[in-house]
């Protein structure tokens, strides 16, 4: 029994509105995915092939697209393209040789079946990026850097067309200058032209025979050179700054390309960062914490007075509006500084500060559970044989 057709649209994954260039992309999405270059020996990915290209080739023409959407696949019984070849489909035509075109350059490297533009135009250089370290203050108010780099330039000798002085880059002899070489190539489907990158030129479209001694024909020569860079303030660790055309010179006239310096900003012993706020914890007495009283908060912009409130308990946290790190889009708009109060207990007491703290105690009616000297006078003083049978009975 024979296998019946899928719909043409179906196949392709398009409507039966679509438009010509909707049903062109959806069939070369296709025809990239299963083409039996792309998958060697896959008989089924082979037959996806064949079923993408035969509806294609139906619906990219208008005709046979107008006559399927009457009769279906009835209009195209008898040789016009079954289920088991492509009879009556023109593989080799101009719009399927674009499509591979297109496909072979994607497969090797190249450009599509017409060319394109030619790889000796002007290109802009490779970026360059360096890293540098800077404070946490350094990271919250902005600050300037020099960085030392060897950047390249062109060449005084040869004006930086990399040829000896009175010669001159000549015409690549195997793409005639155009950058570019056209091969033919046997596929599936017949003979397909691509392109590549000329290899004897690089894709500049020039030779150069007679080089300089002084860059050695590449065209730039490298010298060491100080760069200021400005950190803007606000600026997190791991993000970058741009310096424009500090990288890498251009090719054929291009402009340069950019440099791109990545900032890590070192930790601070009592300051954390998130995003555009600090945090950071402050130590205060009991009796700051019990009576209220000003305390000393160090922040970015230096120490400032905060009155702590009577009864504060430890863990508390208090705001410093403003006192956090500027925003990048707008310097003048800054975070908040957020401090944890923590109530800080002595470990070492005098017996004056000891004998106080007990009265202290005793009047502010905190003494729970506590023994009173009556309750210490009426203990009975532990004979040896009390601590002999406690010791039998445990």
């Amino acid at each position: 029994m024979a296998e019946t057709k899928r719909d043409y649209y179906e196949v392709l994954g398009v409507g039966k509105d679509a438009d010509d260039a909707a049903i062109k992309k959806a069939y070369r999405v296709l025809a990239k995915k299963y083409h039996p270059d792309m998958n060697p020996g896959d008989a089924e990915a082979e037959k996806k092939f064949k079923e993408a290209s035969e509806a294609y080739a139906v619906l990219s023409d208008a005709d046979k697209r107008r006559q399927y959407d009457q009769f279906g696949h009835a209009a195209f019984e008898g040789g016009a393209g079954g289920a088991g070849g492509f009879g009556g489909f023109d593989f080799n035509s101009a719009d399927f040789g674009d499509i591979f075109g297109d496909i072979f350059g994607d497969l090797f490297g190249g450009g599509g079946r017409r060319g394109g533009r030619a790889n000796n135009g002007p290109m802009k250089g490779a970026n360059i990026r360096k890293s540098i370290r800077i404070t946490f203050e350094e990271a919250v108010f902005g600050c300037e850097k020099e960085l030392d780099l060897v950047l390249k330039d062109p060449c005084t000798t040869c004006n930086g067309t990399g040829a000896k002085p009175g010669t001159s880059p000549e015409t690549c002899p195997k793409c005639g200058g155009k950058g570019q070489v056209v091969f033919t190539s046997q596929s599936f489907f017949g003979t397909v032209q691509n392109v590549q990158t000329c290899p004897n030129c690089g894709g500049s479209g020039k030779v150069i025979k007679e080089k300089c001694s002084s860059c050695a024909g590449t065209g730039y020569t490298s010298s060491r050179k100080k760069i200021q860079v400005s950190i803007p303030a606000g600026i997190d660790n791991g993000q970058s700054v741009r310096i424009r055309e500090k990288g890498e010179p251009g090719i054929n006239g291009g402009p340069r390309g950019d440099l791109l310096v990545e900032v890590n900003v070192s930790r601070h012993p009592i300051f954390q960062r998130q995003d555009v706020h600090i945090f950071s914890t402050v130590s205060i007495s009991f009796a700051q914490a019990a009576l209220g009283g000003d305390v000393k908060v160090p922040t970015v912009d230096g120490d400032v007075i905060y009155t702590v409130k009577p009864g504060t308990k430890t863990d508390t946290k208090v705001r410093l509006k403003g006192k956090g790190v500027p925003s990048l889009r707008n310097s003048s708009v800054r975070g908040d500084h957020y401090v944890t109060l923590v109530i800080q207990t002595p470990d070492k007491l005098s017996a004056e500060a000891k004998e106080a703290l007990r009265k202290f105690d005793l009047l502010a009616g905190n003494s729970l559970n506590q023994a009173t000297p009556e309750d210490e006078k009426g203990k009975k003083k532990k004979g040896f044989m009390d601590k002999v049978k406690e010791a039998f009975e445990e």
